[in-house]
């Protein structure tokens, strides 16, 4: 992955997931994080509490991540977990420029093998990859969430199929 300026790519078609309770954002970051085997970078965009770091948990636990070790970094900027491959979470809420994110050597990050999670996503998307999935958070009541999510190029349409996939396997399974 490089970090470049966003310019118009291919998006996918638009998958809006409705998660009832925490069990079903657990499910949906399972299934991300089974479909990020290979990396890939997702945007996290949502209002204070809407539970991008929660999304992030459960995507690292999948990966093999210690869930415990996953909190949100805020303060810290990034972090880093050790699992299948590099998990490196961001949270931009505090920077007050792209140039600030930037300077945080993110290009190195984006550049690896690893997955990247980036909480507050909107506020850098500038400089983001062009391929990622983008996911927007919408409360609709104390643990519903909707999750709308879109590829935004061709290696993360792949990301968002295997993802759809997944959900729909766990789902035939607990039927």
């Amino acid at each position: 992955m490089t970090a470049e300026v966003a310019r118009p790519v291919e998006r996918g078609e638009p998958w809006s997931f409705g998660a009832r309770d925490e069990g079903d954002t657990e499910a949906l970051g399972q299934a991300l994080g089974a479909a990020l085997a290979q990396g890939g970078l997702v945007a996290l965009i949502g209002q204070l509490g809407a539970g991008k770091t929660r999304l992030v948990q459960s995507i690292a636990a999948a990966l093999g991540a210690d869930r415990r070790t996953v909190n949100s970094p805020t303060f810290v900027l990034i972090q880093e977990y050790s699992a299948s491959r590099p998990i490196f979470h961001f949270d931009t809420y505090r920077l007050r420029s792209v140039d600030e994110f930037l300077g945080l050597g993110v290009d190195e990050m984006f550049q690896s093998a690893g997955v990247c999670l980036v909480e507050w996503a909107d506020r850098v998307s500038p400089v983001l990859p062009s391929d990622r999935l983008q996911i927007e958070i919408e409360v609709v009541g104390p643990t519903a969430r909707n999750f709308n999510i879109t590829a935004l190029g061709s290696r993360s349409a792949e990301v968002l199929a295997d993802a759809r996939e997944n959900v729909r396997a766990r789902s035939a399974s607990r039927a």
